[in-house]
């Protein structure tokens, strides 16, 4: 079923579904879904494997060490934290899960990773009860679980560790589980991924990396599902022209300098700034635009670019931040569509433009796909309660400001060439919010 508008070029579908083309005109009970809903993959040092998992803003702040392995003012978060400055839900997935897993003589990390190395567990005997053992586990020098058992059999796993049944408990002062890894991350991981978010619903997928292969795939992926799918969402990636309005090329590099913790050097990805838009993107309201916004993240972003290096990078398709009056400002909330074609025009530049289109392609299919398909007869009394359900569907859109001119005399509600087909027609205004003043002073 085509959940949010897949394309087509005649009336030959095959699967039952809601088709919506959006087309440029030649220049000479439906309601409006909410945003804030993210993807991404995720290198992480712990949580769950090979698996899709979704984290909402309050489960990040609250649950964060047990979700993610630390807390929420870790260093190790701090694009997460970004991430989740305008975003309210996550559809995470972890690329490097599936590593070894930490162990010692007691317990086993419940996931693979290095996180699993900072795992402690510490047997004492029980002051009341000297035939019984207190077993508390430890993160970092952290209490996060303590059972008393009188043998290891009894211990319940927690959300750090599976126990060995068969461990003969003594006293003993606090043992590091040991030899967890993380997996090395391969193209092969992308593709589980992808595979595996695919019949999620989200507004913005993004993905940190500066390799062109996988930038490649994520292009194509969301090209596919866009088009051919009708799944409705934008992707955010770093430096890769796209020429399409499914897609946001982001120009900026983050330049934070290199930290070191236990002896290890960390380089900061300069693809960063993909964590921040992806959640402003997707938490836009479509009678929003993100232009001008100012960047409230952590990371350092490099804006040294001419006027004139700003405007090539909106003539071609890039999404840049500059400084303004000392602060790091959105320039333009903008596409990496170029091209421009009667299907195509100026308008499909404008992330704005799209959010809304989008938008109109989810409600209008889960309106088709909940009330119509395969219940309303496809007679004139049906095709009028379509109709009428759409006006209102319009109308709340032109009260939000996000289309203008709604004229209810040009939608058309008509069968298609089959007695199972409906064919929808109406030209949309598209409201985008000011971006240039043009004045003429005239002095008398």
């Amino acid at each position: 079923m085509a959940l949010g508008g897949g394309t087509f070029t005649s009336q030959n579908k095959v699967l039952p579904g809601a088709y919506i083309n959006f087309i440029s005109a030649n220049r000479a009970t439906a309601s409006v879904g909410d945003r804030g809903v993210a993807t991404m993959p995720l290198e992480l040092d712990w949580g769950q494997e090979n698996e899709v998992f979704t984290v909402t803003l309050k489960d990040f702040q609250k649950d964060c060490k047990r979700i993610f392995g630390y807390d929420f003012t870790h260093d190790k978060l701090k694009g997460l934290r970004d991430l989740f400055l305008h975003c309210k839900v996550l559809h995470a997935y972890r690329l490097n899960g599936g590593g070894t897993k930490a162990t010692n003589t007691f317990a086993t990390a419940k996931y693979g990773g290095i996180r699993g190395n900072d795992i402690r567990i510490a047997i004492t005997t029980n002051v009341d009860d000297e035939d019984v053992f207190d077993v508390s586990t430890y993160l970092d020098t952290t209490l996060v679980d303590t059972q008393t058992v009188t043998s290891a059999s009894e211990l319940k796993s927690n959300d750090w560790v599976d126990f060995k049944a068969n461990a003969s408990l003594s006293a003993t002062s606090a043992v590091a589980l040991a030899g967890g890894t993380n997996k090395t991350v391969t193209g092969a991981e992308h593709q589980s991924y992808l595979d595996a978010i695919e019949s999620y619903s989200f507004n913005t997928i993004g993905v940190v990396t500066t390799d062109d292969t996988t930038k490649t795939l994520y292009i194509s992926f969301t090209k596919r599902m866009r088009d051919e799918v009708g799944a409705k969402f934008q992707l955010v990636i770093y430096n890769k022209a796209a020429d399409y309005e499914g897609v946001i090329n982001l120009k900026n590099k983050c330049i934070d300098d290199a930290t070191v913790s236990d002896g290890v050097t960390t380089y900061p990805n300069e693809a960063n700034a993909v964590y921040w838009l992806t959640g402003a993107e997707s938490e836009c309201q479509i009678n929003k635009t993100i232009q001008n916004m100012k960047y409230d993240g952590e990371y350092e972003i490099d804006t040294k670019y001419t006027q004139t290096q700003l405007s090539a990078a909106l003539t071609t398709g890039e999404f840049v931040f500059h400084k303004s009056s000392n602060e790091v400002r959105v320039l333009d909330d903008v596409n990496s569509l170029v091209t421009v074609t009667d299907e195509k025009g100026e308008d499909f530049k404008s992330n704005q433009t799209i959010r809304v289109l989008d938008q109109i392609a989810i409600d209008v299919a889960s309106l088709f796909n909940n009330k119509y398909l395969g219940d309303i007869p496809n007679d004139a009394d049906g095709r009028t309660s379509l109709w009428l359900d759409l006006v209102k569907y319009y109308q709340e859109l032109e009260k939000l400001r996000a289309i203008e001119n709604f004229n209810p005399d040009t939608l058309s509600v008509e069968q298609g060439n089959t007695h199972k087909s409906v064919v929808v027609s109406n030209p949309v205004t598209v409201v985008n919010a000011m971006a240039q003043l043009y004045m003429t002073v005239i002095v008398a």
